[in-house]
């Protein structure tokens, strides 16, 4: 777990990780929490599901698998979830993703998770660099990377960053 000044990021286990794919009501009683993130549906649960077979065949590594939950401390609302979407590659670095609900966009969260998800993965020493993709007009995640110090270093149909 990573605490900031408002927020718990709380990476979920191969069982929690699963209550999230199967039973969100479950996992809300388990954590204390109340689930008000992006909708678990369509695209976000397919990658949800992914993560879920990645953690099952790796669970020592779930952490660089799994979501991690954004709790806002100081109701337990769960305001939307990040990963790292895989182990660190060859180079050393890994990949970030990142989603919040409508509700707590323009608020500074996700700045908040992303910077203390990033400072937390280069103090691990397996990680020289992260990354990151948006779309070339996903100027909000834009901001957000900017904001946590990521340089652009391609543009192509997408943008890749690093820090």
């Amino acid at each position: 777990m990573i605490e900031t000044n408002r927020l718990e990021l709380i990476p979920l286990p191969p069982n929690a990780l699963k209550l999230c794919v199967e039973n969100l009501a479950e996992l809300e009683k388990e954590m204390n929490c109340s689930y008000q993130g992006e909708p678990l549906e369509g695209y976000l649960l397919a990658i949800i599901k992914s993560q879920l077979d990645l953690v099952q065949r790796d669970p020592d590594n779930y952490i660089w698998h799994s979501i991690w939950l954004l709790i806002r401390n100081t109701d337990r609302v769960v305001i939307g979830s990040a990963a790292f979407k895989n182990t660190p590659d060859v180079d050393m670095e890994v990949e970030i993703g990142y989603g919040l609900g409508k509700a707590f966009e323009h608020n500074g969260y996700m700045t908040e998770a992303v910077k203390a998800m990033c400072d937390w993965a280069l103090m691990q020493g397996t990680i020289t660099h992260v990354i990151a993709e948006t779309y070339l007009n996903g100027f909000a995640s834009q901001r957000i990377l900017k904001r946590c110090g990521f340089k652009e270093v391609r543009r192509e149909k997408t943008i890749w960053w690093r820090l």
